[in-house]
């Protein structure tokens, strides 16, 4: 990796605060190639002041994104990154500390996002580059592509860019960037849109920067969004090769959706009281409301006690729905929170209803959990409530949990959501409750395809991430990625079976091997690696969900060892590695450490 080296120019007219710190640039630049956006965040800083003071570099890296290269240049040294297994960068980063030079930590841990900070100190005139790299997988919700970058460059800066370009062989069906940044910056952002191809730009002067004319203060501070999506034309999915590996990207559209049966367990323990209670109660009306016809459903709310709004699951009809609108609306939080029992029982509800052949064959099932804090009531050991649940819920029920606030244990609920066929999301206690519930209700609220299986020819790929899942949400998209002999090949099959409302599908897509080649040759802003990245980074994801569920202490660390093979293989920081951040003699050196959870004091995995 090198770092960038364009010329500094002209470092007057800075606006300085009171710590005579300069912006001199903040650039953000960022491409995404087929869903894979790399993102590089520069800021370029001058200690203006008469003594040695501390520079901060610190943005908000997107959970889940891998970061993979940071570089710092301090008048003309020049310090560059490498990525180490995490005990064997930790012993360096401390023989470097005893023997007295130049050490530092440069990570630390948020909730949605997690933060890169840097700090050094520095002596005065000292001009500063920082430089931070990262890649991550865009994935489709409700129908868009939504790609989100933190800006907040915490000072006025000389030069301010935003830029983004987007690179889909699919061709773009549109292409949107919502106002998030505040009505402060309307119409600056511009928008060229190609058939495969857009750019966006963003660059506010310093006087478009300004929170009011006379003021020094930057309102440049929130994520800038660029929403997007692709156009399809075969419902077996889109089928991308290049580089010796295959993409598949699936997202069939114009289906009818599958009937469900969905119970809601909804945490009304004393914590849930006041705000988060209130939003609440006002998603849930909204969400009952959006039931169809031919969906089954009930209510289980619970404290240190489970009580049910109904004893099985009925039909939505708007009688019941609105009987279930009173019923929630009674509720008052108190007393503690029992969350094994509540599963349970919502478990139990859905086991006695297909024993008894209440549920439709071609009907999805899941249970949604709402809660904001950890079990104080009855089972309170997480990884027996884990167990418990996996064991009473059949392998067609899927488990979708939904944590509030600050206090929730988001780790606990992905690990059960994952091993339960669903997924899990973090809601931030304000409000916009309501609209986040809501939000993530509509992601699972239509159900399109089950047992959906991708095939290819086994002579011819290989390492191919998961090709087996339970649904298919409608706006959503499934994403299957392996390595194919392109060597020996000429064209790339895929068949696609699925189990649909009213029909078993069988999808089948042909693509040429070479079908790429020339468009990626001929756009110098693709990312030639691409499809590689997008592998590992599935790759790895899967692997640490297999992690978190193995069932044996065997079986994890073989799973750790592969995971730190691919994170050294592919230069990224992973759970298990850490970043090196070292100038050329050796000297100095910095450790970017995979972040602690604050509630536990504890590393991930």
């Amino acid at each position: 990796f090198q770092r960038s080296t364009s010329d500094w120019g002209y470092v007057g007219d800075l606006v300085e605060d009171d710590d005579k710190i300069g912006l001199y640039s903040y650039k953000v630049q960022s491409t995404i190639t087929s869903r894979l956006a790399n993102t590089m965040i520069q800021a370029k800083m001058v200690n203006n002041a008469k003594r040695s003071q501390h520079i901060v570099f610190d943005v908000q890296v997107p959970k889940g994104a891998f970061i993979d290269n940071f570089t710092m240049d301090v008048n003309g040294i020049t310090f560059t990154s490498k990525i180490r297994e995490k005990s064997e960068a930790r012993k360096m980063y401390s023989q470097a500390k005893a023997k007295g030079k130049a050490a530092g930590i440069v990570r630390s841990n948020a909730l949605d996002m997690e933060n890169f900070k840097t700090e050094v100190n520095v002596p005065p005139g000292t001009r500063i580059q920082f430089e931070l790299h990262y890649h991550e997988m865009i994935r489709r919700k409700l129908s868009s592509y939504e790609h989100v970058i933190s800006v907040k460059p915490g000072r006025l800066a000389k030069h301010m860019e935003v830029d983004v370009r987007i690179i889909e062989p699919q061709g773009l069906r549109y292409v949107h960037v919502p106002n998030s940044l505040g009505d402060h910056f309307d119409g600056i952002t511009t928008i060229s849109k190609g058939e495969k191809k857009a750019h966006v730009s963003f660059k506010p002067t310093m006087a478009q920067q300004r929170k009011c004319p006379t003021c020094s203060s930057t309102a440049v501070d929130g994520n800038f969004v660029v929403q997007y999506d692709v156009n399809r034309e075969t419902t077996g999915g889109e089928l991308e090769i290049f580089n010796g590996y295959f993409i598949h990207f699936f997202a069939p559209e114009n289906l009818d959706p599958l009937p469900k049966n969905i119970l809601f367990v909804i945490d009304v323990s004393g914590s849930m009281w006041g705000l988060k209670m209130k939003q609440t109660i006002e998603a849930m009306k909204a969400i009952l409301s959006e039931l169809r016809a031919a969906d089954q459903f009930s209510l289980i709310d619970f404290n240190h006690n489970v009580r049910c709004w109904r004893d099985n699951l009925v039909s939505a009809t708007p009688a019941q729905v609105e009987d279930a609108k009173k019923y929630i609306q009674t509720i008052h939080p108190n007393g503690g929170t029992n969350i094994n029992e509540a599963l349970l029982r919502a478990t139990f509800i859905l086991n006695e209803a297909q024993n008894l052949g209440m549920l439709d064959p071609n009907s999805v099932s899941m249970i949604v959990l709402v809660s904001d804090g950890d079990p104080t009531v009855g089972e309170l050991k997480l990884t027996t409530i884990q167990k418990n649940v996996k064991q009473s819920i059949k392998d067609e029920f899927s488990l979708f949990c939904l944590g509030i606030g600050f206090d929730v244990d988001y780790d606990f609920l992905q690990r059960i959501a994952t091993d339960n066929r669903g997924m899990a999301q973090r809601i931030f206690g304000d409000q916009e409750t309501s609209a986040q519930m809501k939000n993530f209700y509509n992601q699972v609220s239509t159900p399109l395809l089950r047992k959906i299986q991708f095939n290819y020819p086994q002579e011819s790929v290989s390492d191919v991430t998961q090709s087996s899942f339970h649904n298919y949400f409608g706006g959503s998209e499934i994403v299957v990625a392996g390595k194919v002999d392109t060597e020996n090949l000429q064209h790339l099959e895929s068949i696609v079976t699925a189990t649909a409302a009213n029909a078993e599908l069988v999808m089948e897509t042909l693509r040429d091997v070479e079908e790429l080649d020339g468009f990626m040759k001929k756009d110098k802003y693709a990312d030639p690696e691409f499809t590689k990245k997008l592998w590992a980074y599935l790759t790895v994801n899967q692997m640490l969900a297999e992690r978190n569920t193995a069932p044996t202490a065997a079986l994890k660390r073989n799973i750790t060892k592969s995971i730190l093979q691919m994170s050294l293989d592919h230069h990224i920081v992973t759970p298990f590695t850490a970043m090196l951040i070292e100038n050329a003699e050796k000297d100095e050196i910095m450790l970017a450490d995979q972040p602690k959870d604050p509630r536990r004091g504890c590393c991930p995995g």
